[in-house]
């Protein structure tokens, strides 16, 4: 008799069944490792799957029961434990109820169902769990970045384009556009949410099944907000476009991340000085004493560079004719669990770190001076009080700046003879600005203060910019505490489901 004893069952792919052989240890330890993190995802499955096939009358309530009873059981002894120690992988709930019941009772948990629909619950319920720890994090940044933004109002800056002195800003200022570049990211990843928290169950490997079984209820029992309207689509192997969705958004975010790792450490380099580091964000060296290394934002870029990997392998895993790329999946899946930790990691930190730098604002200030970056408003001044054209006083300051450098003037030293000599040798006529109006023009804090348009760096401007990112905010808040609310009724459902079921 080829029916295995049910204490000793070791699954449906033992050899002597549609196999000659058993698989080769290795490989069997490889399919199973992969399923380790879905382990609490596939047993809340097991568990919605038993209560819907009751309900439905599939399973019989006395066998309903028995197979609840052993997964409260399972519960107690611990999921991830017990489901390892039974093997499985997928298949750990099945069996581990057969050994534990018997095949007349815990075979019959699986009807309509397949390894598609069942990995395929265990991803979607792992995407999810990520996204939405992202989100928090994202959220959580938000909010330090807007908290800080309202000390720095200001605190002046040099602007940077081509890697020159562009034109002064505050930290405020810099420090709202990010946040908004993470309100934009919020708003991309809550649609990845929405996508993945899309519930495969019941669409098996492709079809579904004869067997009529409530894919709703399933689908709420998990915590899912839809189901999949065609089987096929819901199922990785035929269509896997949220595992490319779920690590190219996240990558977007990374991108984002590294670009201000960067900053942080060029404005702690000796040669900028704008920022200091905590000590507890660095080591030094074991030749050069002297060495203060910035290592967080350095290990935000090296992950970075993992999270675009993270993309390319799950493109070419994933690609192929419909029904191939199957196992290459989980190289992708791997480096997606691992990309999107860090990227929570990091997010964590980025919140401890930024209130806790050292901003040398006297210098930022100083440095936003001596780099003629507000030589356009002395330009400005030009279009004002003399009426001239903006092009003709642009080329007028071009030239003053230019024979500056050849003195070894800085802005300090530029006087209404300068000026002049530049403005009589681009069209023949003097300037005419005192020096009382050349020396305003070239303060930067005058500068900062007369960029009150919206979306300027002037400190009211500032402050109003943060209290609508706020609302923003908040309503984003809203949004991830309303998703943790449903996901604990999901759970409450569930169980009361199966309390019903146990009491009955």
């Amino acid at each position: 008799m080829l029916k295995q004893p049910s204490q000793e069952y070791r699954g449906f792919r033992a050899g002597g069944i549609r196999l000659r052989e058993e698989m080769l240890p290795q490989l069997g330890k490889l399919a199973a490792g992969r399923s380790r993190l879905m382990f609490h995802a596939l047993h809340a499955f097991d568990k919605a799957q038993a209560v819907m096939l009751v309900e439905e009358g599939l399973l019989r309530r006395e066998h309903g029961r028995a197979i609840l009873e052993a997964l409260r059981r399972m519960e107690k002894d611990g999921v991830e434990e017990t489901r390892t120690k039974s093997g499985g992988g997928l298949h750990s709930g099945e069996q581990y109820l057969i050994r534990a019941l018997g095949e007349e009772i815990g075979g019959r948990l699986h009807l309509g169902r397949s390894s598609g629909d069942l990995s395929s619950v265990g991803i979607n319920t792992l995407q999810r769990e990520k996204v939405l720890r992202i989100l928090e994090g994202v959220n959580k940044l938000r909010r330090v970045l807007l908290g800080l933004a309202r000390q720095h109002t200001d605190t002046i800056l040099p602007g940077y384009s081509f890697g020159q002195h562009a034109q002064p800003m505050t930290f405020a200022h810099l420090l709202l556009s990010w946040a908004a570049n993470l309100a934009r990211d919020f708003e991309r990843l809550h649609g990845v949410y929405g996508r993945v928290n899309t519930s495969p169950a019941g669409a098996a490997i492709m079809v579904g099944s004869d067997f009529p079984l409530n894919r709703e209820r399933t689908a709420e029992l998990l915590g899912f907000d839809s189901i999949h309207e065609n089987m096929a689509d819901a199922i990785l192997e035929l269509n896997a476009d949220d595992s490319l969705d779920v690590p190219m958004n996240v990558a977007l975010l990374y991108h984002t991340l590294a670009k201000w790792a960067d900053d942080l450490i060029l404005w702690s380099t000796s040669e900028f000085a704008f920022v200091d580091i905590p000590d507890r964000f660095c080591n030094t060296s074991s030749i050069m004493m002297q060495k203060k290394n910035v290592i967080g934002p350095a290990e935000v870029k090296g992950a970075s560079a993992e999270a675009i990997g993270c993309v390319v392998t799950a493109y070419h895993a994933l690609k192929g004719p419909t029904g191939l790329p199957i196992t290459e999946r989980y190289y992708a899946l791997e480096a997606l669990w691992r990309v999107s930790d860090n990227c929570a990691r990091d997010l964590d930190w980025f919140c401890e770190l930024l209130p806790a730098l050292g901003i040398r604002t006297e210098h930022m200030r100083e440095q936003t001076w001596r780099h003629w970056a507000t030589a356009t408003d002395l330009a400005g001044a030009l279009v004002r009080e003399r009426d001239l054209p903006w092009r003709t006083a642009h080329q007028i300051v071009g030239i003053l700046v230019r024979l500056c450098e050849d003195k070894g003037v800085g802005p300090d030293g530029v006087t209404p003879a300068l000026l002049d000599e530049a403005a009589v040798a681009y069209h023949g006529k003097p300037a005419g600005l005192d020096a009382a109006q050349i020396k305003q023009t070239l303060d930067p804090g005058r500068f900062i203060a007369t960029r009150t348009m919206r979306g300027g760096p002037a400190p009211a401007e500032s402050l109003r910019q943060a209290a609508f990112f706020e609302d923003g905010l908040r309503a984003d808040e809203a949004t991830v505490a309303g998703i943790n609310a449903r996901l604990a009724a999901a759970a409450r459902t569930l169980e009361a489901a199966i309390d019903s079921i146990m009491g009955g």
